[in-house]
Order: structure tokens, then C-alpha cells, then sequence
């Protein structure tokens, strides 16, 4: 068992699959006697109440994210890598759970490259989507 100070933290998306990110992070906190934390991270400006499906899947995975004992939170920040890696040192994350494009689908900037660099003392567990 891990410090009771440490955590799991999960980064999802506006988008219901990220369900899986959550069982995921949940099942590896219990593994390690940790909190569940959950964050999503929202590009300033973004409009996340003007897109129906996106609000609802927002919703959906608070829902999941309660029903796994965790909180939820919501940062809007243009530096989602440095907000994340801000936010898993804040709850003491001791693994971070990301989901992945297929390699065929990422951009030159990959926010879980950057991420696992600036946290090289933390798990970086990712689960990649479905290649459609």
C-alpha cells in the first residue's frame, strides 16, 4: 500500500470511451490503496455547454467518476500537458491514466509524450483508442 496521501489521476476527454479510462484508474487505485482522482482539461474558449453531446458525455463521466468514489475536476488552460502535470502533483499522483490515438492518427505534439516527460517519477499507464 502507497501513502495514503497518493492518488490515481485519469485524463479524459468530452467523449463517453473515456469510460474505460476511469474503470481503468479506479482498478489501479485499489491495486495501490490510492485515491481516484479524474480531470478534464478545456481549452480556454472552448464552448462546452453549446454542444449537446459533448455536455452530456462531460456529465456521463462525472457520473462514472463519482460512481468510482473519485472527484471530477474541470481546469480550462491553453497548456493541457503543463495543467496536468500541475494538477498530479498538487493530488500526489503516484500513476497517471491517459488515453492514446492510434500512431497513424496523433499530431507532431502529443500531449501523453509531453506529459510522461515532465512526470518521469510517476506510472504513466496509457490505453489506446480503438484504431476506426
Amino acid at each position: 500500500r502507497v501513502a495514503d496521501e497518493a492518488a490515481v489521476l485519469v485524463c479524459v476527454t468530452r467523449q463517453k470511451t473515456c469510460e474505460r479510462l476511469i474503470v481503468e484508474g479506479a482498478r489501479i487505485a485499489k491495486e495501490l490503496g490510492a485515491q481516484l482522482h479524474v480531470i478534464h482539461v478545456a481549452k480556454l474558449g472552448d464552448n462546452l455547454l453549446g454542444n449537446p453531446s459533448e455536455s452530456e458525455a462531460l456529465e456521463y463521466l462525472y457520473q462514472i467518476s463519482k460512481d468510482h468514489g473519485a472527484d471530477m475536476t474541470m481546469i480550462r488552460s491553453n497548456e493541457v500537458a503543463a495543467t496536468i502535470f500541475a494538477h498530479a502533483r498538487k493530488v500526489g499522483a503516484v500513476a497517471v491514466v491517459m488515453g492514446r490515438l492510434p500512431r497513424s492518427r496523433r499530431t507532431p505534439f502529443d500531449v501523453v509524450d509531453d506529459v510522461s516527460g515532465r512526470l518521469s517519477d510517476v506510472i504513466i499507464k496509457t490505453i489506446y483508442d480503438e484504431d476506426k
